[in-house]
């Protein structure tokens, strides 16, 4: 794109400048040029640019500019998805989604509690003193039904419904494929979301409960039911948000996010599928940290990476299997119980970023509040203004790609691409994803990364307004909702109804035809939505699946 003769001409003329222009202001600041940090970028950092290979143009191949040719006008955007919620019992949380439809928020998004994420029922005793906490306790169709009472009147097929489910992913998703038939709800018009990565578990999150091959093989099973049944329904969600959050950088995050991704598509075609068959219908969540530029190059790069993925490793042939939808949240990470208001700002850097970046519905808020718990009316409120501000007055999401050619930008999308390759390969070197989780390499790779974080906050090397730098003697700051005493009580008496009322021995028969589907090849999408027809609880499946597949036990190295 640069010519050469033009390029030789420019290289001179910033020799000039440095022995010149920057050396009289350097010397004035008594600084050498060798510890002088670089800030500002020409073409020549980026010599080899080619708009029409590295850019294209939106919603063409490779990404860079955007997934899809068009940007979503800001009236669409701005109130569609209710927020990620999810506390108490089935009821509280329905009293909650009440609340946000009457605010006009249709389309939950389900957060369980950690005995729900771990298959585990409320009166399991590991799940003393955790239910209902940091999320709803859903043990069985009942809790689902009640939960989703909050949307009466709306059609359930229109409503784009996101579950925070991943080891457990065939009981939550076998649910609602339930619910949706006793409502007369064809399967093919369901919309929504269910996380089912289980391998970001393994090295980030925690929640997780089987080893990785039969885990894969539920993935498998979720995938080619998902293709065949619910050809609207993201039946995946590749997450790099929570690899981010573990403390891996901005490279790391897209480079193991890409690694599982690849594993996952491979269990699909080793299941029988065709990549286009199934890739138009995986999704992807980002994180957003700090770094503004670094996170508007990322974001490009990743769309950019996984075209050449797609195309070039799996000879995807369908466009859509090579556009990477990737919404981002804010880095709950970088939000402070000190000085928590400073949060907003935070929060609305980071909007920023997924808005210029190009992130699918880009321009979202946390509530400031998170920090110190499930977040308060009023937060919310300030959360949900901040992308209607960002689009509808100072009109960010107007433009596609508004720093496209931007010689910064440019490089460090550049560099975060370089960095992610190298990472791919160096796990592709181990065998891929599974072998590279099971030899620790993922998971020392973040606590390394996590470690210099630390490191460079307590040496004032990386500051935090707040926390390690202008710190401030202040008011304690009231935040975050309390927590109901009574929950654990309620949910207790519920379960122990369905149990007294349901017909015990069709669930016997139920769980053993779980079994012999586990022990064996047969999909178990089928067995399990009927066992959840019958009440059959979360914690009576995973007991099933458990005992046939074993359970995971983490990478330690002393």
């Amino acid at each position: 794109m640069f010519d050469a003769k033009k390029m030789e001409e420019l290289e001179k003329q910033q020799k000039d400048w440095k022995s010149e222009c920057l050396q009289k202001s350097l010397d004035k600041i008594k600084m050498k040029a060798e510890h002088f940090p670089k800030q500002f970028y020409s073409p020549l950092d980026i010599r080899d640019f080619d708009h029409g290979r590295d850019l294209g143009f939106p919603g063409d191949y490779p990404f860079t500019m955007a997934s899809h040719p068009t940007a979503i006008p800001a009236e669409f955007l701005v109130g569609a998805r209710a927020r990620y919620s999810g506390f108490g019992t089935s009821e509280d949380t329905r009293d909650h989604f009440k609340f946000l439809v009457s605010k006009g928020f249709t389309g939950p998004s389900v957060a369980f509690d950690l005995p729900t994420q771990i298959g585990y029922d409320s009166d399991h005793p590991l799940a003393v003193g955790e239910v209902g906490n940091i999320g709803v306790a859903c043990c069985t169709l009942r809790d689902l039904e009640v939960i989703f009472d909050a949307f009466q009147g709306l059609p359930m097929e229109n409503l784009r419904t996101s579950f925070t489910c991943n080891a457990q992913t065939v009981v939550i998703l076998a649910m609602y494929v339930a619910l949706a038939e006793k409502k007369g709800v064809p399967l093919a018009k369901l919309t929504g979301t269910v996380q089912n990565d289980i391998l970001k578990e393994y090295v980030a999150r925690g929640t997780y409960i089987f080893p990785p091959g039969p885990s894969l093989r539920l993935v498998a099973d979720t995938l080619v039911y998902g293709t065949k049944f619910l050809p609207r329904f993201n039946v995946m969600s590749i997450s790099s948000y929570h690899i981010r959050e573990a403390g891996a950088s901005a490279a790391q995050e897209l480079g193991f996010m890409f690694a599982n991704a690849i594993a996952y598509i491979e269990a699909g075609l080793k299941a029988g599928l065709q990549v286009d068959d199934f890739a138009p219908r995986l999704s992807y969540l980002g994180g957003c940290g700090s770094h503004f530029f670094q996170e508007v190059a990322k974001f490009r790069a990743a769309r950019r990476i996984y075209a050449k993925l797609m195309k070039e490793r799996f000879g995807a042939q369908d466009p859509d299997s090579m556009r990477l939808r990737y919404p981002s949240g804010n880095a709950a990470h970088t939000f402070t119980v000190k000085k928590p208001l400073n949060n907003i700002v935070r929060a609305t850097v980071q909007a920023m970023s997924t808005l210029l970046g190009g992130c699918m519905g880009g321009g979202f808020a946390v509530p400031y509040d998170e920090a110190l718990g499930l977040y308060t009316e009023r937060s919310r409120k300030i959360a949900d203004d901040t992308p209607r501000i960002l689009r509808m007055e100072t009109r960010l999401g107007d433009m596609i790609d508004p720093l496209a050619g931007s010689y910064y930008v440019e490089y460090l999308t550049n560099q975060v691409e370089e960095e992610v390759w190298k990472i791919l390969e160096k796990i592709d070197s181990l065998g891929g994803a599974v072998k590279a989780i099971e030899r620790g390499y993922m998971q020392q790779e973040i606590a390394r990364n996590a470690y210099q974080i630390q490191q460079d906050l307590e040496n004032g090397k990386r500051v935090i307004v707040g926390v390690n730098k202008f710190v401030e003697e202040e008011e304690p700051f009231e935040g975050g909702m309390g927590f109901d005493p009574t929950v654990e009580e309620r949910q207790l008496a519920n379960l122990a109804e369905i149990k007294k009322e349901r017909d015990n021995q069709k669930v016997k028969t139920a769980l053993d035809q779980i079994r012999r589907a586990a022990e064996g090849k047969e999909n178990l999408m089928g067995p399990v939505i009927e066992a959840v027809k019958l009440q059959t609880t979360m914690g009576e499946i995973c007991k099933v699946l458990r005992e046939v597949f074993g359970e995971y036990q983490p990478y330690t190295q002393l």
